[in-house]
């Protein structure tokens, strides 16, 4: 079953001049999916578009079986999609609990309680210090916590914007275990990535984007040879020096 399916997307900050152009691929439900490129190939305007953040020009975005192009990203929420930003992804001058407080919001009151407990259980870390100002959370942490407001509505599909960026690697290590856990509790994946090694020991599928056309859709062992990879990301075969 397709929890996610992008058509022909077109998407950027000016109609004249798109970031993404006519971009096709799905992602099924249960998938973990990690999209790589070099920079500047349109990687995070294009999961923006998806999530309702930056103007789709063209193309289709459908969450499961309903067409949500150019849905803002609160009404994305509450059609099951959740997101997860690089930076400002957390509320730094509020505690870890009112954090999930606030997130938990969207939900019937009846449900808040529990699915905040259950965040709680699955984020160990979080609920050693529930009442711990998030600003005074380690990187990692703030990551786990970002990950943690955006489960507690239940989405059908998880998008995850450069979850290790500026981590050192022990934080990477934490937050990929993290995420790791997430997607074998069923949780569709869907993360940008710059850490290659990472995004490929996390996910089955790789997508390559470069200059906001898909140059590669496959699965991850596929990319494991650094040869390919250069190919794709330089978009020229690799030459000694630069293998």
């Amino acid at each position: 079953m397709t929890a996610l399916a992008v058509t022909d997307l077109q998407a950027g900050y000016d109609r004249d001049l798109p970031i993404v152009k006519g971009v096709s691929f799905g992602v099924n439900k249960g998938e973990a999916v990690c999209i790589l490129g070099p920079n500047g190939a349109g990687k995070s305007t294009m999961i923006k578009a998806i999530a309702g953040l930056v103007p789709c020009f063209g193309g289709h975005v459908r969450l499961g079986e309903t067409d949500v192009t150019g849905h803002p990203s609160h009404m994305l929420v509450r059609k099951g999609m959740g997101f997860v930003p690089q930076t400002e992804n957390i509320f730094t001058r509020m505690t870890i609990i009112e954090n999930l407080q606030i997130a938990a919001q969207l939900l019937p009151k009846q449900q808040r309680a529990v699915r905040i407990e259950t965040m709680l259980e699955m984020f160990p870390d979080l609920a050693a210090r529930p009442g711990e100002l998030a600003g005074a959370l380690s990187g990692g942490q703030r990551q786990m916590l970002a990950a943690a407001r955006a489960l507690l509505t239940e989405p059908q599909v998880l998008i995850l914007d450069e979850p290790s960026a500026g981590l050192s690697p022990k934080l990477v290590g934490q937050v990929f275990d993290t995420l790791r856990r997430i997607s074998e509790a069923g949780v569709t994946l869907v993360l940008v990535e710059q850490n290659v090694r990472a995004a490929l020991s996390l996910t089955e599928r790789a997508l390559v984007l470069v200059d906001g056309k898909l140059a590669h859709d496959g699965p991850t062992d596929t990319l494991h040879d650094g040869k390919f990879l250069g190919e794709l990301f330089l978009g020229h075969r690799a030459t000694e020096a630069t293998r």
